[in-house]
């Protein structure tokens, strides 16, 4: 009796622990369960703040770097690698020396020319009036010949580019881009046969300021130029004059004319331009047409605002328009032989001249048709353009 009396006692022991052991296991579970659905949730929370941060982090990042205004090709590059400008200083191959570095608020302008080698006393003697100091120089070679100019001091100093019979505008448009020369206050697009013996650059600009000339030219000294159009000649007792006058005949102009050649409106020989103003009449200079005839008439849109004040040309400053034939007389070699039947003979060299010069301006004239249709065409393409005059 007593052996089976044990036996129970000892069953109803290990029942009752295990049913201790189970119950602490299922309140310690249930416990950890609560614990860790708090946490999950304070997990979730958290990520979802972190993503909410992360996001409006990204929209502030795409907003700011949409304020880059990289150019375009520039995307894959860090915005401060970023160069956007250039000009036609020269470096030097081995020196470096930063102490000699441009000052700083220090302004250049630039002189750039189409030239040929028989102008080279007139263009010479115009170099010589624009300082080293405040302007660099640019030499467009139309005839190949560049090293007859090595005589000339200036001209280690200055930018040479040469290509056979092409004009400045040809020229003009394919090495001065504004992003070129963006770094000069005001750009000179000279012809070579200009005297300027009466013309000092340093003073011409500071009346060009003074006056608000977007763009602008020195006059035509009347007594020893070749004046094409009357609203280019000096008036002796005047600084600036902005607009002509014609009474009679076609093309009147008075008081109340707005429009060019009356006002508003310079020649092609001897034009300055602001650093805004070429920016704009770059993108205008068409790419086939390389007389630019036509376009003087359309430059007034480039003048930053109203052409009839920030265009004009210059009295006290003036100087003279040789209007030289340069264009279209090319020279050539002929060879003869003397005597075919003598060994001793030698080849002589005879070169003549061939003039060009009605072909050239046929030419002029076709192109001046051709950018005034494109002009009407583009204005009539454009819906949101909107004509200021």
């Amino acid at each position: 009796m007593k052996q089976g009396s044990m036996n129970r006692s000892c069953l109803c022991s290990v029942l009752i622990t295990t049913a201790l052991i189970c119950g602490a296991y299922f309140i310690c579970n249930a416990y950890l369960a609560k614990d860790f659905k708090e946490k999950l949730l304070k997990w979730e929370i958290t990520d979802k703040m972190h993503n909410s941060t992360d996001k409006m982090q990204n929209a502030t990042t795409t907003s700011t770097c949409k304020n880059f205004n990289k150019p375009v090709g520039t995307e894959a590059l860090p915005q401060g690698i970023i160069e956007k400008t250039s000009n036609l200083e020269t470096q030097h191959l081995w020196n470096y020396d930063d102490t000699k570095k441009r000052r700083p608020n220090h302004s250049m302008s630039l002189l750039a020319m189409a030239v040929g080698i028989k102008q080279k006393e007139l263009v010479n003697k115009v170099i010589q009036k624009f300082p080293p100091r405040d302007f660099a120089v640019m030499l467009f070679h139309y005839d190949g010949v560049v090293d007859d100019w090595k005589q000339y001091p200036w001209n280690n100093h200055a930018i040479h580019v040469s290509v056979m019979n092409q004009t400045k505008w040809w020229f003009a448009k394919r090495f001065l881009h504004p992003d070129i020369v963006a770094e000069y206050e005001y750009i000179f697009l000279w012809d070579e046969d200009l005297g300027v013996g009466h013309f000092n650059p340093q003073r011409y600009l500071s009346i060009v300021k003074e006056e608000g000339l977007e763009i602008s030219q020195p006059a035509l000294d009347t007594s020893k130029s070749e004046v094409h159009h009357p609203i280019t000649a000096r008036r002796k007792k005047s600084k600036v004059h902005r607009r002509m006058y014609k009474y009679k005949g076609s093309g009147r102009c008075d008081d109340h004319s707005t429009n060019p050649p009356c006002i508003g409106w310079v020649e092609m020989m001897a034009p300055v331009f602001s650093r805004a103003a070429w920016r704009c009449s770059w993108y205008m200079i068409q790419n086939d047409l390389i007389h630019a005839w036509g376009l003087d008439t359309q430059l007034g849109y480039c003048a930053q605002g109203d052409r009839k004040k920030n265009v004009g040309v210059v009295d006290a400053e003036y100087i003279i328009h040789y209007g030289l034939p340069t264009l279209g007389v090319v020279e050539t070699a002929s060879s003869a032989l003397r005597n075919e039947t003598d060994s001793k003979s030698t080849e002589s060299l005879e070169s003549r001249e061939v003039d060009n010069r009605p072909e050239v301006r046929m030419k002029s004239f076709v192109e001046m048709k051709r950018f005034k249709e494109r002009w009407k065409k583009a204005v009539r393409d454009d819906t949101c353009w909107v004509d200021p005059y």
